[in-house]
């Protein structure tokens, strides 16, 4: 059952003015992610724009938007295979237990000048 859906739409002309920034990308994403992104040649802020977009959707997921949270304890990986993923710790994963789902969905997209995330929350299979 679902318990939740957050979309969220990030302008990648954003996230090249914040590379310039390394305090505010610290303060935003953590260093795992950061690490994936430095290591692409090509589309870094296509890269972070979707990873900061899906954090958005996931608080919007949640209901609450980021209240409570720290946006570095959303991380936003991807599997062997390219699929994206959400990785929670922290004050995310106590607020994902707060709102009682255990499934987190995403979807990420980028084009361009606009990177979107989807993120569906599900409450347990039974």
């Amino acid at each position: 059952m679902i318990a939740g859906i957050g979309v969220d739409i990030v302008h990648v002309h954003r996230m090249k003015k914040w590379m310039t920034n390394t305090g505010l990308l610290e303060r935003y994403f953590n260093s795992e992610e950061l690490i994936a992104v430095q290591k692409k040649t090509n589309g870094a802020d296509l890269s972070l724009a979707a990873r900061f977009a899906a954090k958005e959707a996931f608080g919007k997921a949640l209901g609450t938007g980021f209240e409570g949270i720290i946006l570095k304890d959303i991380n936003v990986i991807n599997k062997h295979n390219g699929q994206p993923e959400i990785k929670l710790s922290g004050t995310a994963k106590e607020a994902m237990n707060r709102k009682g789902a255990s499934i987190i969905h995403l979807s990420l997209s980028h084009e361009r000048d606009n990177a979107i995330a989807m993120v569906v929350l599900e409450y347990e299979r039974s």
